[in-house]
């Protein structure tokens, strides 16, 4: 029986927790998983980013209107909740107006760690999250996630979209600049390498199949450096 990490469920062998340095932001971020995410440790990266960012934490679910935990947190008047999210209406950490909106208190970032397949279900159901203000990023960023494809170019993963928008918070004069998150954009690196290898050595014959899709995929991919 494999040896796990109890931070992000990996198994020990395979574990990237050993790259992260916990960063205290100021921000409380909530990842809001699928069920489905949370039993995919092969590419999933919330498990990761929640074990690199104090204050943080994990709910599961797909219809989050009456779970008391995150409806407790939104309810809170210690925090500002927000929902990670793209749109004409959201707000950027530069935007005029966005310090004051805060109002002293603390941001509460609402995450979304799933599929966009399955994301869609999550949103459709819980209306308690839809109806929050919107934050997003001013910056145009690109996945290095060269291991798994996005519906588009713009689409990030869960990990990429935490560190952005602390950068972008840091800018802003939002967050304390001396607080580095280079742990989790670390950890994402050696996640990938991790994987591209294991492909090709599958495809080379040296692994066997574990997917029952994995007969698709005959082409090596090049491990990249960074």
């Amino acid at each position: 029986m494999r040896e796990l990490c109890y931070q992000c469920l990996r198994p020990k062998s395979n574990c990237f927790c050993r790259f992260l340095t916990p960063a205290d932001t100021g921000i409380k971020f909530v990842f809001l998983m699928h069920p489905k995410e949370a039993k995919r440790q092969r590419t999933g990266t919330g498990r990761i980013a929640h074990a690199g960012l104090i204050d943080s934490e994990i709910i599961v679910g797909i219809d989050f209107t009456k779970n008391q935990r995150l409806c407790d947190l939104l309810a809170d008047p210690r925090y500002y909740p927000m929902l990670l999210y793209p749109g004409e209406d959201a707000w950027t950490t530069d935007k005029p107006g966005f310090g004051e909106a805060l109002g002293g208190k603390k941001l509460l970032v609402i995450v979304i760690d799933s599929t966009w397949f399955c994301s869609h279900k999550m949103i459709q159901y819980s209306s308690n999250i839809m109806a929050l203000p919107k934050l997003s990023f001013s910056g145009n960023y690109r996945s290095i996630f060269t291991f798994k494809r996005e519906p588009r170019p713009e689409y990030i993963s869960t990990i990429e979209s935490c560190y952005y928008l602390v950068k972008e918070a840091q800018a802003a004069g939002l967050v304390d600049g001396g607080v580095s998150v280079e742990g989790l954009m670390t950890a994402f690196k050696e996640m990938i390498k991790f994987q591209l290898q294991k492909e090709n050595d599958r495809i080379a014959g040296l692994l066997p199949n574990t997917h029952h899709h994995d007969w698709k995929y005959t082409k090596t991919k090049e491990v990249p450096t960074f």
